[in-house]
């Protein structure tokens, strides 16, 4: 496919706020971690020298921003939260290119082709104890010591989901029987679960109303399922220079929605060849161009088209079922829109 897709224009505006917000956190680091860190998020070069390429378009953060708007909240008052989801985003990703063995992101070399794999878990575990430090920095923003114990505890047990649904993915790379249910429960928890609190987080830290909170957490986590079965479909379809990605997920053999309904819904010779594209240690060359041949061939790719569409139109009615009639809702709607149909 290789179609980019854009957001709102008003992303531009919360990124740069988050940004700011995050350099303040980040600058706090010890030196020989801050210049990784800055590496990382595109702000310079590997040799420490200023750079602006931006790395990622921070949509958890405004997620969280515009559910706290979309709920009558003060976005200035909960930066540090949409700041603390950044970096523990960033710090998953540090990480996932060191189990993937992915040498790119975002067209530059990733943080562990440049420092080893050991400095890059430094620098991983590092971004993760800065996001609970900005948490602390809502105290200075008028948020109650009961409400920082309370998202820190929401934080955290996100991060559990999101550790599990990772080891998941892992797991499910030596495995043939993973199924639709064991994929939807790895996406709920590798993706979804950090969308999930973006959206509760900042309707938590927004209101005192909790059937609220319950309902932007539901959409956020719809949202996410859906978005990683849009990423699933530009990780086999999407060209190189959309995704930012030095290898394909077919490559690494990843049991991501097309290939797990491939799997399950091919019989006789064909399984037989997935199956043994599959069991091997790396599937390369002529392998990707057949497997990527059978999965059109099984319609796998209208079929994950039509489940993230279902996901999609589930998180607009937890949406709707809020009865908030607001601009920042209307943006939130159309920021599902084209994060989930980016695709399509």
């Amino acid at each position: 496919m290789g179609i980019k897709y854009s957001v709102p224009e008003s992303f531009t505006s919360y990124r740069d706020t988050v940004r700011v917000e995050l350099r303040k956190i980040i600058d706090s680091c010890p030196s020989v971690l801050r210049n990784i860190l800055l590496y990382h998020m595109g702000w310079q070069d590997e040799h420490g020298h200023p750079c602006s390429r931006e790395s990622g378009k921070f949509i958890r953060s405004t997620l969280c921003l515009l559910s706290c708007q979309a709920v009558g909240g003060d976005m200035s008052q909960i930066m540090p939260a949409a700041a603390a989801i950044e970096l523990i985003h960033n710090f998953s990703l540090i990480h996932d290119d060191i189990e993937d063995a992915s040498d790119e992101r975002h067209h530059r070399l990733t943080v562990w082709k440049l420092w080893g794999q050991s400095q890059a878990i430094n620098a991983g575990d590092a971004m993760f104890t800065l996001a609970y430090l900005a948490l602390l920095r809502l105290k200075e923003r008028g948020i109650t010591d009961e409400k920082i114990a309370s998202s820190t505890k929401m934080l955290s047990l996100a991060c559990l989901e999101l550790c599990e649904g990772q080891y998941l993915d892992v797991e499910y790379e030596n495995r043939l029987d993973t199924t639709i249910e064991d994929y939807l429960g790895m996406a709920a928890k590798k993706t979804a679960a950090l969308f999930a609190v973006s959206t509760s987080l900042g309707a938590y830290l927004g209101s005192e109303d909790s059937k609220l909170v319950d309902s932007f957490h539901l959409f956020g986590k719809e949202l996410g399922i859906g978005y990683q079965i849009c990423d699933d479909i530009l990780g086999i379809w999407g060209m190189k220079k959309s995704i930012g990605k030095s290898v394909s997920d077919i490559s690494q053999r990843k049991k991501t929605l097309p290939v797990v309904y491939g799997l399950q819904n091919s019989e006789g010779e064909v399984r037989e060849r997935l199956e043994k594209i599959y069991s091997q240690k790396s599937i390369e060359g002529e392998d990707i161009t057949e497997v990527t041949k059978i999965l059109d061939q099984l319609g796998t790719k209208d079929y994950a088209e039509n489940l993230a569409e279902q996901h999609y139109q589930k998180a607009l009615a937890h949406l709707e079922a809020t009865r908030l009639d607001t601009p920042r809702q209307a943006q939130l709607k159309e920021t599902a829109r084209l994060l989930l149909k980016r695709n399509l």
